[in-house]
């Protein structure tokens, strides 16, 4: 039986490296969040905090916001 090494990595198996190909790229390309990697999402109050320690508002401002925050 005649063995071409070219045409059976080539041939029908092209499928397979198309399939690798796809998982990599959807496990590279997937927006998800994992933990260590990739930054938490900042919530209305980690913003609030940050925009008071700037200066931008006082604090009855921040005291005022933080607890409509917190009612939600």
């Amino acid at each position: 039986m005649w063995y071409n090494p070219t045409v059976y990595y080539w041939g029908m198996n092209w499928i397979w490296w198309f399939l690798w190909f796809i998982l990599v790229v959807w496990i590279f390309a997937t927006p998800y969040d994992i933990p260590g990697q990739r930054r938490r999402k900042e919530d209305a109050l980690d913003i609030l905090k940050k925009r008071f320690a700037r200066g931008e508002i006082d604090q009855k401002e921040y005291e005022e916001k933080k607890t409509a925050l917190e009612k939600k």
